[in-house]
């Protein structure tokens, strides 16, 4: 294959899969809809898709919420946040995380401490993007309290 052949085809398949994030039904959700525990903002968004047969775009989110003792603390207070609003509970991708549905399943946010999330992407568990996985990396040193999150259109 000539040199213009291969880079054509990379261009292709570069398009092919930018066309599957934010296209027709496989939009991330609005990051309005999701709700924060007190005092939590988000400091890190990274919009991702899965071109797959599945295929989907959501939030991967790093949220700080600097009035907390620490992670567990934040994940406690969004716990109890997300329940009071009338999210269901459900479980996450892994041991570690957490999940919730919204009330009529339009959205569903998974969450997990650094600790968490970090050892399913050590372990191959999980994916996150390099942005994502770098800041709770550094909030896991600085022992700041974080929540990683994932924020994806629900079932319904």
């Amino acid at each position: 294959m000539t040199a213009r052949r291969v880079g054509a085809a990379a261009l292709a398949a570069a398009l092919t899969a930018l066309s599957g994030c934010g296209g027709g039904s496989h939009e991330a959700p609005s990051l309005s809809r999701l709700p924060l525990a007190p005092g939590a903002q988000i400091t890190v968004r990274q919009q991702v898709c899965d071109t797959g047969t599945a295929a989907f775009c959501a939030w991967e989110l790093v949220v700080v919420g600097s009035g907390y003792r620490d992670s567990d603390a934040l994940f406690a207070a969004e716990h109890r946040h997300l329940l009071k609003l009338g999210w269901s509970g459900a479980e996450g991708d892994i041991g570690d995380e957490h999940a919730a549905d919204s009330p009529g399943h339009k959205l569903r946010l998974t969450y997990a401490t650094p600790t968490g999330d970090l050892k399913g992407i050590d372990l191959g568990s999980i994916r996150r993007s390099r942005p994502v996985t770098l800041a709770l990396s550094r909030a896991l040193f600085a022992h700041a309290p974080v929540l990683s999150m994932l924020l994806e259109q629900g079932s319904s």
